[in-house]
């Protein structure tokens, strides 16, 4: 009669998918929500004009509508990082789909700037809790070797195109229906991202425990009870369990905020304006200050400096940040050169950057096969030196007279592959250094380090283009045959024979990185 001891595993194990079907269904799940993240940041740049005209907005609130979202969401990364991995992914992920949608909403029926500007942040916030832990899933989900190449190599080339789908898609909603359509695109998407979550992402959440707790040394524990939401040290002394440094997480987002928000600022006043460098340099103080709590005052440190001693690391954020600094401004750049210079518009100028989106997603999955092969380091040093060729082609081309397939299509493809061939490789190396409990934080941190090397970049590319328009425009008067046209044309060419140098030098710091277990 107690021979029926079979219900407490049926109970602490429920049935699932078959584990391949259900690695899918996750992976599919990270892809989209990066998509989603990624694609806010851009989608509403097209739809700015309608959008004020239609609210009322002030010119000097315009350019927020983009920046609301991209410092909420640089500014909470590594806290998003950090929480999915004290409080679970499932939690996390969910409560971020849900900020992310419900925002969205509020957007999309916003009445004024307030409302708008609002939503943007509270997106951003979202997004922020999304990103890092969509590729913590990932890393829980495929252990290291050629799987989890190709899964990290299907993630980086979804979340390229979202970054080039941006200006397409938001071009197209706002001329056939309406501006509002931007936001209101993404409620289906969540609903269908947050059923999936709902469905399959606790196993996930358990699976990352048992690796925390040892499930190497043998069969794992099966099903831990559901009322514990923390991955960390068992017992039940709520002291000894993992908590949020709050002094830590409050210096790191005032920190970033500050900073990224003089850089921003700094593309219409100038870099000598108080509210620029302030912010600059009241931001670089914070963080200073965050660095030196980590090291000495915190109990439990957001980013124990364990983490950034393990070299991987710290080679390859450096890596990624100079990868960022040539990349992320390129689709401004050359949106305003399709524009001001080839007379296209916005649409088209969308429309023009598909082929390096292109390139971007079928190097990022051919590269999934290419790691297990060569190795991640040996692919992101390829890859970073053909993204040098094509920013270096870009440089000679844009400067002369030619048609889009010369002077942009052609060298924007070649950057296109190497930039793609890049970003897959640098993040496999940066989560290799880390165990299983600290993904989402190491996810966190070079997220982080994408968005504020892309805020540089923008700055200072966009200063150096000005800088190059105005030398060429003093040096060549219109009376001589130049016109504006050619001047900013020549001011874009220096700002791509920059990225060149950044991508070249992306190149050399790579070659520290080291080769992943798996791989030696």
């Amino acid at each position: 009669m107690s021979a029926k001891p079979s219900r407490p595993p049926r109970l602490s194990r429920p049935a699932r998918p078959a584990r391949p079907a259900r690695d899918g269904m996750l992976l599919t799940l990270a892809c989209l929500v990066v998509f989603l993240v990624i694609l806010d940041a851009t989608i509403v740049s097209v739809a700015l004009p309608s959008l004020r005209t239609d609210l009322g907005l002030d010119p000097t609130a315009l350019p927020w509508v983009v920046n609301a979202y991209t410092l909420a969401f640089a500014g909470f990364l590594l806290i998003g990082g950090r929480c999915g991995d004290l409080y679970g992914r499932r939690r996390t992920l969910l409560a971020g789909i849900a900020l992310f949608t419900v925002a969205s909403a509020a957007g999309g029926l916003a009445t004024d700037a307030g409302l708008l500007l609002t939503a943007r942040a509270a997106q951003g916030l979202g997004g922020a809790l999304l990103m890092p832990t969509t590729l913590s899933v990932i890393t829980q989900t495929y252990p290291q070797g050629p799987r989890r190449a190709r899964a990290l190599a299907v993630w980086s080339a979804v979340g390229a195109v979202g970054a080039a789908a941006g200006t397409v898609m938001g071009g197209v909603l706002t001329q056939l229906l309406d501006w509002r359509w931007v936001f209101l695109i993404n409620l289906p998407f969540g609903a269908v991202a947050a059923t999936t979550a709902w469905r399959v992402l606790f196993d996930v959440r358990r699976d990352a425990r048992e690796d925390v707790q040892g499930v190497e040394r043998g069969e794992g524990r099966g099903g831990l009870p559901e009322g514990r939401t923390t991955e960390g040290p068992e017992g039940g002394d709520p002291a000894a369990r993992p908590r949020l440094d709050l002094p830590g997480a409050l210096l790191v987002t005032a920190g970033l905020a500050a900073a990224l928000y003089g850089l921003m600022e700094s593309t219409t006043y100038g870099w000598g304006a108080p509210r620029v460098w302030g912010p600059v340099a009241a931001g670089s103080t914070a963080l200073v200050l965050f660095a030196v709590h980590q090291a000495r005052w915190a109990e439990q440190p957001l980013v124990p400096p364990s983490v950034v001693r393990r070299r991987p690391v710290p080679v390859a954020n450096a890596t990624m940040f100079l990868l960022g600094l040539a990349f992320f401004a390129s689709p401004v750049l050359l949106s305003l050169h399709l524009q001001n210079v080839h007379h296209y518009s916005p649409l088209r100028a969308g429309l023009g950057f598909l082929p390096i989106a292109v390139a971007l997603m079928l190097s990022g999955l051919v590269t999934g096969r290419l790691i297990p092969r060569f190795g991640a380091r040996a692919v992101a040093i390829g890859g970073l030196i053909l993204a040098a060729v094509g920013f270096g082609v870009l440089a000679l081309t844009l400067g002369g007279h030619g048609s889009y397939a010369l002077t942009v299509g052609l060298p924007g493809v070649v950057f296109g592959l190497g930039v793609g061939s890049s970003f897959t490789p640098v993040t496999a190396c940066a989560i290799s250094g880390v165990p299983p409990s600290l993904a989402g934080l190491a996810s966190g941190i070079l997220n982080t380090t994408r968005q504020v090397s892309g805020a540089v970049g923008l700055a200072v590319l966009n200063t150096l283009a000005a800088a190059g328009a105005d030398s060429y425009a003093g040096s060549h008067p219109a009376a001589g045959g130049a016109t504006g046209a050619d001047a900013l044309a020549h001011g874009h060419a220096l700002a791509f024979a920059v990225a060149a140098c950044c991508a070249l030098a992306a190149a050399v710091v790579a070659t520290r990185l080291p080769r992943p277990r798996s791989e030696q």
